[in-house]
């Protein structure tokens, strides 16, 4: 694969920057947008990123920093979770922790943002009280978000906690947007200054990249990966009139800037910023090496993202609206679903068994482009699903193995399917991709050609997959950790509504 970013660059550059804005203060509060950690749709859009970088980035400064983790109260109560990992808010807080710990990062503590008594986020508050992890509450903010007055005063900002921190850069991240980043950051700054400290506040948003054309596929991929949030990436007009240069931003941020730049004016008593982009401390775009590589990455992430809002649509999880909404964005860059090139493939394989068998309403098919761009299908039979069917046929391949080998043993497959058969007594016992891959491990104890298989699943890696029928959730993980990127037509393989 062609690589268009640099990340030795990337984190050179950004490093440097930071460490010039916390310069300017006795303490930089730095809210976190997007991903910290396992930044996946990065990786897609600029291949070469380390979905990881800006963790990485933050660990070599791990003396000057500490982490504040939001999680908004009614998000635990209403058990909201992350599409990409399927987890909790609440157990991404915990997941989060960890991962913050293992780069060595200090865990100043957790903020319930807009708190009052919810049930959940109560019991929540005592598991972490009962880890050892220190907790604060904040109530949501008076008079927020048009009277200034009221927010920055001692009923506003001043009504919440001061959570005590001790380095110079303070991180505040959260497990997903709406998380109370923002507020939690401009009342530490108001509390701050009551105590005479000069701090700053900054903002690390990956995308949109200020500094690429706003009708760059790399900013219109973040408007599909945002499409059910309805942002809308747009030219700074504040950063224009001040500099006369051109920046994109988002419409969030353009819309509550003039309130941000008020609060912080009147909590530091001079003007800071002049515009969004300048609260910015991204540098994402000065990595970039190879721009026509990144444009075709980013054409293929609309395009995975449409079939993923097909899907939900088709699941009751997306509305209509939604759904135009990402076609139009395909338009705009002028791409089509033949585009993603394992998409044919499956579709054509698909028909010509649907042609031999009555059985599916769709035959399910699974397609999948090697590192070598050959590519190879996988369908459904009695025995297992098309996507455990291909992942078996892309391992054999890279193994240079006779297509006709038997890897898996019927020593070993027989019991499994009895067992779901007589003693979980499903209705449907297809073998799934978690059970074909346990049973190849099984057999590669005692079959060197097996372990030699086995061995090529890190190669499916980056790799492209396409289904003729939504896939099952349990094989969508699986895909998901190998990290294959698979997508599926919005289409069930019966018409079943349970048993898939």
């Amino acid at each position: 694969m062609r690589r268009g970013f640099d990340p030795e660059l990337y984190s050179e550059e950004q490093s440097k920057y930071i460490l010039e804005r916390v310069g300017q203060y006795g303490k930089l509060y730095l809210e976190f947008g997007g991903k910290l950690i396992g930044d996946f749709h990065a990786k897609r859009v600029l291949p070469g990123f380390d979905e990881n970088a800006k963790i990485k980035v933050l660990s070599k400064l791990k003396e000057k920093v500490e982490m504040v983790i939001c999680i908004y109260a009614g998000d635990i109560e209403q058990g909201k979770s992350r599409g990409d990992y399927g987890t909790t808010y609440d157990v991404e807080v915990l997941r989060l922790i960890d991962d913050l710990r293992r780069y060595e990062l200090d865990v100043n503590s957790v903020v319930i943002t807009r708190y009052s008594e919810q049930p959940a986020a109560r019991r929540f508050i005592n598991k972490l009280e009962n880890r050892g992890i220190k907790t604060y509450t904040h109530a949501a903010t008076k008079g927020y978000p048009t009277d200034v007055d009221t927010i920055v005063s001692d009923e506003g900002y001043g009504a919440n906690s001061y959570i005590e921190t001790t380095k110079p850069i303070v991180v505040v991240t959260a497990p997903g947007p709406g998380s109370g980043k923002l507020a939690t950051c401009l009342s530490q700054l108001y509390h701050e200054y009551k105590r005479g400290v000069v701090a700053g506040y900054s903002k690390f948003e990956t995308f949109p990249v200020w500094n690429v054309p706003l009708k760059h596929p790399l900013n219109i991929a973040y408007e599909a990966a945002t499409v059910d949030l309805k942002d809308v990436n747009m030219i700074d007009s504040f950063h224009l009139d001040a500099y006369g240069k051109m920046a994109v931003n988002y419409n969030r941020d353009i819309e509550m800037f003039p309130v941000i730049r008020r609060i912080i004016e009147k909590i530091t008593g001079k003007a800071i910023y002049q515009s969004p982009t300048d609260m910015g401390v991204n540098r994402l775009g000065f990595g970039i090496v190879d721009d026509e590589v990144v444009k075709e990455a980013s054409r293929q992430e609309i395009l995975r993202r449409y079939f993923k809002i097909s899907c939900e649509h088709k699941k009751g999880g997306a509305d209509l609206e939604t759904l135009q909404r990402i076609k139009l964005l395909m338009d705009e860059v002028g791409i089509k679903e033949s585009d993603r090139r394992v998409v044919g493939p499956a579709r054509v394989r698909s028909q010509a068994m649907k042609e031999k068998s009555e059985k599916y309403d769709v035959y399910p098919v699974v397609a999948l482009e090697l590192p070598d761009g050959t590519i190879l299908t996988g369908k459904g039979s009695d025995l297992m699903k098309a996507s455990a069917a291909v992942i078996l046929n892309s391992i054999k391949y890279l193994a240079k193995l006779p297509d006709d080998l038997l890897l898996l043993s019927p020593v070993v497959i027989e019991p499994i399917l009895k067992f779901k058969n007589q003693i979980l007594r499903e209705y449907n016992s297809t073998l799934d991709c978690d059970e074909i891959l346990i049973a190849l491990s099984i057999c590669a104890a005692t079959n060197p050609m097996a372990q030699y298989a086995v061995n090529k699943l890190t190669e499916l890696r980056g790799c492209q997959a396409h289904s003729t029928t939504i896939v099952h959730g349990g094989d969508e993980k699986v895909f998901q950790k190998l990290g294959i990127n698979l997508t599926c037509d919005p289409e069930y393989p019966s018409e079943h509504l349970f048993y898939i």
